[in-house]
């Protein structure tokens, strides 16, 4: 079995689809199929459940999935250490942010890198926010950009990037949310609300709820990552306590009211999470140079 089965296998994983995966690996889905197929032979069982839309993981697989991870890191690691002059510095960079930090503040970061090292490759994971620090501990990702919990992890460092101001939105449209705000005074305990599931936006409302005294709100839904959100209350479903850059960058933001609020909003702050020890690899280095 050779290190470019592993980054197949990963991508599937990822993708959860044959075609996907073949074509950003420049190779036909049959091929792809085949070279699954070896792998799985090679093994002795199968690693791959196989439906007409998408593959999932066996129990098997799912066992070959943490040994894939570990052996393809350590190659990557290895590249990295050996290639110490920074003109030809490569090797592949995965960095797991939210959409929005993709488009907010990752763009800048990066233009800076690339010009100084243009040969690495950067590989993007999006996904909620809340996560992005166990990504990181858990190996799947080298960088994220994350929210600073109230405990940081004693192997994670933080690089400060942004302070991320908050709003409570509502909808513009008539729907029970409107009117259930138009009463004076307003009873919070009955307007409905679409909660993050985790993460520093759920702290920071979970903390306004006790300070107004909301034991038990009516929580309409709760929803991983925060893009999502925006759109539930533009369309009627309840209020919504957000990031004002997630906001800002919701293609619902017309659709969306910020309502003033007695109590203001604790802002949490924004950065890039790694693990301590990754940093004397010249690629993390590198990039972590470029943050300072």
């Amino acid at each position: 079995m050779e290190f470019k089965d592993l980054k197949l296998f990963l991508h599937l994983v990822e993708t959860k689809n044959f075609s996907k995966t073949a074509i950003q690996n420049h190779m036909s889905p049959s091929t792809l199929s085949r070279q699954i197929k070896r792998m799985e032979d090679e093994i002795g069982q199968a690693l791959f459940l196989r439906d007409n839309r998408q593959v999932s993981l066996t129990e098997t697989g799912e066992k070959f999935l943490k040994f894939a991870q570990q052996n393809w890191q350590q190659w990557q690691y290895f590249k990295q250490q050996i290639h110490t002059d920074v003109e030809d510095l490569t090797g592949e960079l995965r960095i797991f942010c939210s959409v929005t930090a993709a488009y907010s503040h990752l763009p800048k970061i990066l233009e800076k890198f690339r010009k100084l090292y243009p040969k690495v490759e950067i590989q993007l994971i999006t996904g909620d926010p809340a996560i992005a620090v166990k990504v990181v501990q858990s190996n799947q990702a080298d960088l994220a950009i994350a929210g600073k919990p109230s405990s940081l992890p004693s192997n994670i460092i933080f690089h400060y990037l942004d302070n991320i101001t908050l709003s409570l939105i509502a909808p513009k449209i008539a729907c029970i949310s409107t009117k259930l705000l138009q009463k004076i005074p307003i009873n919070w305990q009955k307007i409905p609300f679409i909660l993050p599931v985790e993460g520093s936006a759920r702290q920071r409302i979970d903390q306004w709820f006790k300070k107004n005294k909301i034991k038990s709100p009516a929580v309409y839904a709760t929803v991983s990552g925060h893009e999502g959100i925006v759109s539930m209350v533009a369309l009627g479903c309840g209020l919504a306590m957000l990031p004002d850059v997630v906001i800002k960058n919701s293609p619902m933001y017309d659709q969306v009211s910020r309502l003033k609020l007695d109590i203001p909003i604790e802002p949490f702050e924004l950065g890039i999470c790694v693990q301590k020890r990754h940093l004397e690899l010249p690629l993390i280095r590198a990039f972590w140079q470029v943050l300072e």
